[in-house]
């Protein structure tokens, strides 16, 4: 069991630590061990395929920028086409992280929640999916890597009123 710290009557609360149990878990050396060496390479290999990712996500960003074009003179409200554009918001939100565009990252999940609660796109979800779609091409021009500093708070606060604008339409 953890240490427990008690306390007399006087009312205070008890702080209890609960053993560690991750630790006796995970063995420093021998068969299932972490390789750290192992572990270093991979990190390496990941950092090395940083440019691809700039690649991959631009592609990513192009295609998805196609289906919008697609889904606006789409006249079923394109359920094909908002199931394709979260495979790719989902792609960008998974692959963002790893190369360190968090910001990224947190607009693929958020677009990838969107459109998992539309059956079909009228014009202001448009409008919406079209906005994540211009933030995301702009995360990855300016190069803004990881949670993008203050300029990254500050577009993510952008957005985050354009939308309340956009869905009290």
């Amino acid at each position: 069991m953890g240490d427990e710290d008690k306390t007399g009557a006087d009312g205070q609360a008890t702080v209890i630590r609960p053993p560690n149990v991750l630790k006796a878990k995970v063995s420093a050396g021998g068969p299932g061990a972490v390789d750290l060496a192992a572990l270093e390479k991979a990190q390496a290999v990941i950092a090395d395929m940083g440019d691809s990712y700039l690649e991959w996500v631009e592609e990513d960003l192009a295609k998805i920028g196609r289906l919008l074009e697609g889904l606006k003179a789409a006249k079923d409200g394109g359920k094909d086409l908002l199931d394709r554009m979260f495979q790719i918001s989902h792609d960008i939100k998974g692959h963002g992280g790893s190369f360190d565009y968090q910001l990224m990252t947190t607009l693929g999940h958020d677009l990838c929640h969107l459109i998992e609660k539309m059956d079909t796109a009228g014009p202001h979800e448009i409008e919406v999916i079209a906005l994540y779609i211009g933030t995301m091409k702009l995360v990855i021009s300016k190069r803004m890597q990881g949670s993008g500093g203050e300029q990254g708070k500050q577009l993510l606060a952008g957005l985050e009123q354009v939308l309340a604008k956009v869905t009290k339409k």
